[in-house]
């Protein structure tokens, strides 16, 4: 899924386009044991309650797609009978109006989800009328082939709020506060099936993850039965090793800040795309053929490559693996950031004899806050 494509289903979560049919809850308590449970019609929800749970929803398909929200798809072993595949498939046909499924689905997350405080396991149940588009690209409400139908998950952690006064309206009095158990934003998620080219896609789901270096593995792999791509980090790290190897010798101040360079202008180019750029073997290769890599190190990439297996976890989203926001620099004693587009104040050179990082600066340098005069240059003695 792109997107625009999780932006179309985050409109469903809203009273003017509500296409939530039921919802489904169980309450886990810290020693995983059922506290309480939700089966409703979401409808007959009271309002307020019900934009509650908008807002979780919405947040459960928030984030940057490639790092937050993660398209994983379904090894063909889980689409067998018994498989994970099967059973999510099933609880969405079900509607949630089978209360065997549901058990079934709230075991397989207290038993593999590893959290030590109380969470909110929440399931929706959604059928939502495609609407088609028009050649002008806006979108025709009366006219539907399809219908795409779907459940999904959050994670809620509740947690004990705080301690402290407030103001008591009734008594007209500042007094204890009481303190309650909330349901905070999902820190886990999912969209089964996924919303692929704006329709229904049974061979993958979109994950949400409100931290993407804790992916819950133990739980995505029973529940779900889903391949587990890179995260955003190790997307970094694999990538900066894959550069520093390649490059050998070649792996020079200039060389790694082009490289940089090169991937903010193509992430400039594709801003407006709906898919986030992915650099494969190919075009890894390409970037750093372009920048200098010996022939046999480009050889020795693709022998990585090779031995990788699936291209798919050797792919990088571009949007991981450099900072758009800045380029940078560090020292063991200085660190230093630059804008993307003004790295080229910054040069490496020689200066009596010694390699240093050289900033060109204008008139205006501040310390602390404080505006300083630049070092003007030697005036030149008069014959």
């Amino acid at each position: 899924m792109n997107k625009k494509e999780c932006n179309e289903i985050k409109k469903l979560f809203t009273p003017a386009n509500c296409a939530i049919s039921r919802i489904c809850g169980c309450y886990v308590d810290s020693e995983k044991n059922k506290r309480t449970e939700l089966k409703e019609a979401f409808l007959s929800l009271p309002e307020e309650e019900a934009f509650k749970y908008f807002t979780i929803f919405r947040n459960g398909l928030s984030g940057t797609v490639g790092k937050n929200l993660i398209n994983m798809e379904f090894p063909l072993h889980t689409e067998a009978e018994g498989g994970t595949q099967e059973f999510l498939l099933k609880l969405r046909d079900s509607r949630l109006t089978d209360d065997e499924l549901l058990e079934a689905f709230y075991d397989k997350v207290i038993a593999n989800y590893d959290y030590g405080e109380n969470y909110y396991i929440i399931l929706i149940h959604c059928a939502y009328d495609i609407p088609a588009k028009a050649t002008d690209g806006s979108e025709m409400f009366d006219a539907s082939d399809y219908v795409y139908e779907f459940i999904q998950c959050t994670i809620c952690p509740v947690k004990l709020s705080k301690a402290g006064l407030c103001y008591n309206s009734v008594t007209n009095a500042i007094e204890n506060r009481t303190r309650d158990w909330l349901v905070e934003a999902p820190q886990q998620g999912f969209l089964f099936p996924a919303f692929n080219d704006r329709n229904t896609d049974i061979h993958s789901l979109l994950y949400y993850a409100k931290n993407p270096e804790e992916l819950p593995e133990t739980l995505i792999d029973e529940l779900l039965g889903c391949v587990i791509p890179m995260s955003a980090k190790n997307q970094k790290e694999t990538f900066q090793a894959i550069v520093e190897e390649t490059l050998g010798e070649n792996c020079d101040f200039e060389t790694v800040k082009n490289i940089h360079e090169n991937l903010n202008e193509l992430l400039e180019e594709t801003k407006d795309e709906p898919v986030p750029l992915t650099l494969d073997k190919y075009q890894v290769k390409r970037l750093l053929e372009n920048n200098g890599a010996a022939p046999e190190k480009l050889e020795e990439l693709e022998q990585r490559y090779a031995e990788a297996g699936d291209e798919a976890e050797t792919s990088f989203v571009a949007a991981n693996v450099v900072n758009t926001r800045s380029m940078e620099i560090k020292t063991p004693d200085v660190s230093i950031k630059v804008a993307p587009d003004k790295a080229y104040l910054v040069e490496n050179r020689l200066v009596d004899g010694r390699p240093c990082i050289v900033i060109a600066i204008n008139e205006h340098v501040e310390i602390n806050g404080i505006t300083v005069r630049p070092v003007a240059a030697p005036k030149t003695e008069e014959a």
